[in-house]
């Protein structure tokens, strides 16, 4: 680790990114319920515990029979097979099938011996014991044993976060508990003496604690376990104290406290007695970013403004919690569409811009524009944006361009 006059500082979005994730530790495994699973990371690859279908079965409701038999088949000439008996769903007949006989089959259920047809049920018609056929049978109706899982044969990874897709799939396959990354335990900690609880007055200069708020709902949606914690005054021991009260948990989010005022506290505690992975990333709007420990609990030293708060959160702090995840989803910075630009678009001179953008559909694609003020603390912007605009250091993009854009909703709700 680097000691605290040797620190980074003003370093690329990428390179914070890679810090974060080196330091991130691992989290260890545990097992829970498949209805406990959603949004959970798979620690383990899972196999296939059966075939699926288990044998060959009916995708229709309608008529098992042999495909020569009602080759020539037609409105104008039915055929006419004995019906000889019916399978339900999740049933099997136990006799064997003959030429020129037929057995009511429903959608799931297995298809008898000898039959290598389906006739669909919308092209017969039905007369006492017989059914007369209007076109021919045929063996596409009829799905394979397997056709979906080979037992054994490995359809989730480890690192995957389960859906309701990947539920679904695990539950067919078998499984009843998985085996899954502990989530992180994230404290969030905002500080200031202007920092108010919403619901209470506000005095001239205060702000209310909306920083709190939207890390938390951030972290859960990252997949992390958010713990608010009482929010602290620009009082070093108090903030100290907050700090090592906090040192259970995998990681210490602190709100404020980390640019180049005289009571930027958080930024001083790291660098005096803590270890500070680097200090300012060269992006905008949240360039004032520190990354450090204090122990041997990692803290992430958000700025103050509510726009940057999120946006770091996003870039780094859901970077962090994706490594001690273990996850296999790209993180957002990697994970990026195209928009053609509605307007110019300008970035900083020196760091690398993040402008939020709202995205409307048009015959010739997407088509990406402002939000307009792009204030770090023009928390609204946040709601309005669809995405990200990422713009490099000194760029133009001018209208009709195309711009990387990192979407919001996915990570933001």
């Amino acid at each position: 680790m680097v000691g605290p006059s040797t620190y980074p500082t003003q370093i690329t979005i990428s390179n914070a990114i890679g810090i974060v994730q080196d330091h991130a530790p691992k989290g260890s495994h545990e097992q829970v319920s498949l209805a406990d699973a959603l949004g959970r990371t798979l620690s383990q690859n899972l196999e296939s515990l059966v075939d699926h279908p288990s044998t060959e079965n009916s995708a229709m409701d309608g008529y098992a029979c042999y495909e020569a038999d009602t080759k020539h088949a037609s409105k104008e000439s039915p055929v006419f097979l004995e019906v000889i008996g019916e399978v339900p769903a999740g049933r099997s007949f136990t006799g064997a099938l003959s030429r020129g006989q037929a057995i009511r089959i429903y959608t799931g259920g297995t298809v008898p011996a000898g039959a290598d047809a389906i006739l669909p049920i919308e092209y017969t018609q039905g007369v006492e014991r017989q059914v007369a056929a209007l076109q021919p049978a045929t063996p596409r109706h009829i799905r394979p044993r397997a056709q979906d899982l080979i037992r054994g044969n490995t359809y989730l990874t480890a690192g995957t976060v389960m859906d309701s897709a990947s539920i679904g799939l695990t539950a067919a396959m078998g499984h009843s508990i998985v085996n899954v990354v502990r989530q992180p335990r994230v404290g969030i900690l905002a500080t200031g003496d202007e920092v108010i609880t919403p619901g209470r007055p506000l005095n001239p200069g205060q702000v209310y604690n909306a920083n709190a708020f939207s890390i938390s709902a951030m972290v859960h949606m990252a997949g992390g376990i958010p713990i608010n914690l009482a929010s602290v005054t620009d009082n070093k021991i108090a903030l100290q104290t907050a700090i090592e009260n906090a040192s259970s948990y995998d990681l210490l989010i602190t709100s404020g406290g980390v640019s180049m005022g005289r009571y930027d506290l958080v930024r001083d505690l790291l660098i005096e007695d803590g270890v500070v992975h680097f200090w300012k990333v060269a992006m905008q709007p949240g360039g004032p970013v520190m990354f450090g420990n204090w122990g041997n609990i990692p803290i992430i030293g958000l700025p103050g403004n509510p726009v940057s708060s999120m946006v770091v959160f996003l870039l780094l702090g859901r970077a962090f919690i994706s490594s001690f995840l273990q996850c296999s989803e790209k993180i957002p910075y990697y994970c990026l569409q195209t928009a053609r630009a509605g307007q110019d678009f300008r970035a900083s001179t020196s760091k690398e811009t993040f402008h939020r953008v709202r995205l409307s559909s048009t015959p010739n694609g997407t088509t990406a524009y402002t939000t307009g003020n792009q204030s770090s603390g023009v928390l609204r912007s946040m709601v309005e944006a669809d995405g990200l605009a990422v713009l490099k250091a000194g760029s133009v993009v001018s209208e009709g361009d195309v711009l990387s854009i990192i979407p919001l909703r996915p990570y933001i709700g």
